[in-house]
């Protein structure tokens, strides 16, 4: 696979105790954009956050917190972010989607 040129960013702010069917919702996420074809999809653990709610989840040794933020960032061209957008809005009942513009410089697989 092959993408180069202007893609899009899909951002997605969840809490590590979401789920989704039974499973941690950020593994159906990667789960569910691997089996949609789209070109990958990153987890990042947050050490400290906060969300709508403007609870603070922090990762100190004095207040562990069992609901640390994650992102997940996906990158594809417009159309395949686009009809992922459906399915998204049905698994992620809590939390911050973000769509932007980005150039991608190179990304292909051997």
């Amino acid at each position: 696979m092959k993408l180069e040129g202007e893609a899009k960013l899909l951002r997605i702010f969840i809490g590590e105790s979401d789920k989704w069917q039974g499973r941690p919702l950020y593994e159906a996420i990667v789960l569910e954009a691997k089996q949609h074809g789209l070109a990958g999809a990153t987890v990042f653990k947050g050490v400290m956050g906060f969300g709508a709610h403007s609870r603070i989840h922090s990762a100190k040794v004095l207040q562990l917190s069992e609901d640390l933020p994650l992102m997940i960032e996906i990158v594809d061209s417009e159309e395949k972010i686009r009809a992922f957008l459906p399915l998204l809005d049905a698994m992620v009942r809590e939390g911050l989607v973000t769509l932007e513009r980005v150039e991608v410089i190179r990304y292909q697989s051997r």
